[in-house]
């Protein structure tokens, strides 16, 4: 049995059935709201149900307040109809041509950007383009249906080719086989299998408001997916890009990101660095990368952030610029990063 699901903003419309969420079914029918982590995890696909009954799914994690709770708020990706239903959430759009679909994909090159951090490109399948807007992510098929989620690192290629930045944790599943050198690493052309593109972080192009980059760790992928987009595209608003990490080695790209600042004068770089060693030689920027955003901006009203990287930094840094600095609530825009060991097995 299906279940209509009626969108109060827009008038769209669409079935879910039996069984399924109200993220993956509009998805389907290529409806496009704001999700991320598709898990209950993340938090933002947060709308309002305006009538209807559901019940939620047990991997739903209780990030919606009591207030909002009384207000009708749910996390959508968790909400599973139990009737038809009506819902308010904070943005929609049409999926247009970009579609989201399996492919099979080989390993093209393997780079270390870092000692724990390595870039992957893979090669797509010549005749079926895979387009995705730059700052989406997909999910790595696995065995026994395990999925490992990674953002786009580089805007949409012209050679089929698509960049990740593979972050190594100790035990994880997948990334134990990235980093792996006792013969049984992965290996350029082998054959993997991935479904995206998926996510909602991507630039708002119809707007021409001035921007706030967040990045920690490998939180700067997606990040530099839309940096090479605005730079391709022409776009030239007014952008700080943010990117915090323990160490200096954890900034792997820092040469790059001050050579594209020191070409364009709408781009600033800002790398902060929160535990730095004497050894390090470290002279730049210390401490907690939100607070680094905080000294430097007393107003953001007339701004949008985007952000992505440790959710746990996310949301604290979310909650002090919109409390702070008077940034509207859906000028945030977050990728959370959220691992494997997050959740159960140490993953990344």
């Amino acid at each position: 049995m299906a279940h209509k699901v009626v969108i109060e903003s827009t008038g769209d419309e669409f079935l879910v059935n039996e069984g399924n969420n109200i993220i993956d079914a509009a998805l389907e029918n290529k409806i496009v709201m704001p999700y991320s982590c598709r898990t209950g995890s993340c938090g933002t696909c947060k709308g309002r149900v305006v009538s209807g009954n559901y019940k939620l799914a047990d991997s739903a994690e209780d990030l919606i307040t009591d207030e909002e709770a009384t207000q009708g708020y749910a996390l959508l990706c968790s909400v599973i109809p139990l009737s038809d239903m009506v819902i308010h959430p904070t943005d929609v759009k049409k999926a247009g041509d970009i579609e989201i679909k399996k492919v099979p994909v080989r390993v093209a090159e393997l780079n270390k950007l870092a000692d724990d951090v390595m870039q992957i490109k893979l090669q797509t399948p010549a005749t079926e383009p895979f387009r995705y807007l730059p700052g989406q992510y997909i999910d790595i098929l696995l065995k026994n249906n395990v999925r490992r989620s990674y953002s786009l690192a580089s805007k949409e290629p012209m050679d089929s080719k698509i960049e990740l930045h593979i972050r190594h944790m100790s035990g994880g599943l997948f990334t134990d086989h990235v980093f792996a050198e006792d013969g049984t690493g992965m290996k350029v052309r082998e054959i993997l299998r991935i479904e995206g593109p998926l996510g909602t972080f991507y630039l708002r192009k119809d707007s021409n408001k001035p921007i706030v980059f967040i990045a920690t760790g490998t939180g700067f992928a997606p990040i530099k997916a839309i940096i090479e987009d605005m730079i391709e595209s022409g776009i030239q608003r007014e952008a700080t890009l943010y990117w915090g990490g323990r160490r200096p080695h954890d900034i792997y790209m820092m040469d790059f990101c001050n050579d594209i600042a020191s070409k364009h004068e709408w781009l600033k770089f800002i790398p902060v660095v929160s535990q730095p060693e004497s050894s390090d030689g470290w002279t730049g920027r210390t401490g907690n990368v939100s607070d680094a955003v905080l000294e430097d901006f007393s107003d953001l009203s007339g701004f949008e952030v985007y952000a992505c990287g440790s959710p746990f930094v996310l949301e604290i840094t979310r909650d002090a610029l919109v409390e702070k600095t008077n940034l509207p609530e859906s000028k945030f825009f977050a990728d959370l990063f959220i691992s494997q060991a997050d959740t159960e097995d140490n993953d990344g």
